[in-house]
């Protein structure tokens, strides 16, 4: 009798791993698409899944339901290990009725969440689904508003990452964009609210599903994916080169990683990348890789706002996030989107511990109609809201120009940042000098016999007497002008004093960002 029991146990299980079954199994391969549980077997340390729910299945019988039920009921969930760290995984199964979210995926999912957040483990979430399973109606709606209620309850508690590899569509796009970094995978995942069909019929817009909601459209337009992988195996690199710059939760700090390189190395080329003149463009990845441990730097949202730089490096082995204007796009001005997305990243480092470091080059914000209603104003402001409100150690550091408001904006003294350097070659001031003569001399100028020789005697004296650091760090607002070769020592040591900051702020439910 008990071997009967066992052998039932023996086949359920078995029937479990089949997913939708053989041929549908062969017909994700024949996407080039790995299965659900093969997505989870690559992420994973081998042999560190436990499967939670594998025999969950619904309890519907309209529309035939009876004969479409499976083992796991379209999610494939558990916990395991990621070098080492544990992790919570679910995957949605597109080989059970096109991985269609239903009552009971749900409440596999939001136990995972629960489960994550109890234990202070980040949350991986696989998308490949097809949506709410129509067939369930206002269950399955329920099922994704729970789903979208524990990201909620999870964010800033435990990381929440999405790897997208397969169509979502509905409300299932919702969910990642909750989470706190989304992977997608080009020419495989897609993420909509309407597909192409509904435009078409709607709009009478004709547009494919890779222009609509592509990885690459994502990643370069709308801001939703941060990273754009090649495959499924690029997917999961992303995952743990990401998980390895941020803690398992918002109690612990980040991991530190032993390195080689010298925290007093020195690189006298640096002060050699800027250009003399002012209005002559660079490329800031290169101060960025000359600086971190190793030249290793995990940029997020690369494709996107490209106008300002955000990601990860590490300095002397501690991780650290990175916000630095990119004069070779724009002129690293501040625009909607680079605001959003720099608001967003330093607002992620607040909640989990990791420091930020400004590395500012900007004129300005960007003018325009376009910004003006596209609501630069209010956009911009969550820039300034996120460095004022985050309590993790702050240095900023001020290369090229730093003008007005975007001075300000850029993690200036007075958003509370702790440590201001700057370089000989920074440029702080309300206007750049030849803007602000122009504005303050209109008159002399206008009549002067000599315009043009009296425009550059006085450009030269603004230049002078503000339109450089010195003012700045006679004030105290630049704790010190520094020699460029010597920014990674002085950063690291900054970081080093900074480890132990403790800062506390008047009670409150939350603060009012202007989203």
């Amino acid at each position: 009798m008990h071997s009967e029991k066992l052998d039932k146990r023996s086949a359920n299980n078995r029937s479990a791993l089949m997913g939708g079954g053989e041929a549908r199994i062969e017909a994700q391969h024949g996407k080039g698409k790995l299965t659900a549980r093969e997505r989870i077997a690559i992420m994973l340390d081998e042999g560190s899944f436990t499967e939670v729910d594998s025999l969950a299945t619904h309890h519907y019988h309209e529309f035939d339901m009876q004969k479409k039920k499976f083992f796991g009921d379209g999610v494939v969930g558990g916990y395991g290990r990621i070098d080492g760290r544990k992790v919570f995984v679910f995957a949605y199964d597109f080989t059970v009725m096109g991985g269609t979210l239903s009552q009971m995926g749900a409440k596999k999912i939001t136990k995972l969440m629960d489960h994550a957040v109890r234990t202070g483990c980040p949350v991986i979430g696989v998308m490949d689904s097809g949506g709410a399973r129509i067939q369930e109606g206002i269950m399955s709606l329920d099922g994704f508003a729970d789903i979208f209620y524990h990201n909620q309850l999870a964010s800033g508690v435990v990381p929440q990452i999405t790897a997208s590899i397969g169509p979502s569509a509905g409300g299932s796009v919702y969910s990642p964009a909750m989470t706190d970094f989304v992977i997608m995978v080009e020419k495989s995942a897609t993420m909509f609210v309407t597909g192409p069909d509904v435009v078409q019929t709607v709009l009478g817009e004709s547009i494919s599903f890779e222009d609509l909601g592509g990885a690459m459209t994502h990643g370069s337009k709308s801001g939703v994916a941060h990273f754009v992988a090649k495959n499924e195996y690029d997917c999961m690199d992303y995952i743990r080169k990401l998980l390895s710059f941020i803690p398992q939760n918002n109690r612990e700090e980040p991991p530190v990683v032993k390195t080689a390189d010298d925290p007093d190395r020195l690189d006298h080329g640096l002060i050699g990348m800027i250009p003399e003149n002012p209005l002559q463009t660079y490329d800031m990845k290169n101060v960025i890789h000359s600086i971190v441990d190793d030249r290793t730097f995990l940029e997020v949202h690369e494709n996107f706002a490209t106008n300002i730089i955000v990601g990860f490096g590490r300095f002397n082995g501690r991780a650290a996030g990175i916000v630095a204007n990119q004069p070779a796009s724009l002129a690293g001005a501040l625009d909607i989107d680079a605001s959003s997305k720099a608001a967003r990243f330093i607002r992620f480092c607040d909640a989990f511990n990791i420091p930020v470091i400004t590395l500012v080059d900007t004129p300005g914000y960007m003018p325009g109609s376009d910004q003006e209603h596209g609501g630069i104003i209010r956009h911009g402001s969550k820039l300034l809201f996120a460095y004022c409100e985050a309590t993790i150690p702050k240095i900023t550091l001020v290369i090229g120009k730093a003008y007005g408001g975007a001075y300000i904006a850029m993690a200036s003294k007075n958003l509370g940042t702790d440590i201001n350097y700057a370089w000989p070659t920074a440029r702080c001031a309300v206007l750049g000098a030849e803007a602000a003569v122009k504005i303050m001399n209109r008159k002399d100028l206008a009549a002067a016999s000599d315009p043009e020789g009296l425009k550059k005697e006085l450009i030269g004296n603004f230049a002078e007497k503000f339109d450089n650091p010195y003012v700045a760090a006679s004030h105290g607002t630049v704790d010190a002008v520094i020699d460029p070769a010597e920014t990674r020592p002085m950063l690291i040591k900054a970081l080093e004093m900074l480890s132990s900051k403790r800062e506390g702020r008047i009670s409150r439910k939350h603060g009012n960002i202007n989203l």
